[in-house]
């Protein structure tokens, strides 16, 4: 299995780390590396996230990390397309 990152998501995690660079570079790196870490967990454990609640259709699943919302789509071959939602 490997994990496919949309153009979006990689622009949402780039927005992200300019943002929290502002204030401090080192926790803007940590976050985005937490952030994409995480996709290592989608690979191994695809059905590990809960399917996301306001959607309910089981292949489209989310994990938290912090305050961000990881939505994936799993495909039968691999796990699809990430973005990184704002969590509340």
């Amino acid at each position: 299995m490997k994990v496919h990152w949309t153009d979006t998501a990689i622009e949402q995690l780039s927005t992200i780390h300019t943002y929290h660079k502002q204030n401090s570079p080192a926790y803007a790196q940590r976050i985005v590396d937490r952030l994409t870490r995480r996709s290592q967990q989608m690979v191994n454990f695809p059905l590990s996230g809960r399917i996301v609640p306001e959607m309910n259709i089981p292949q489209i699943r989310e994990v938290v990390e912090g305050l961000y919302r990881i939505i994936y789509y799993i495909k039968a071959d691999q796990n699809g397309s990430q973005q990184i939602l704002w969590g509340k």
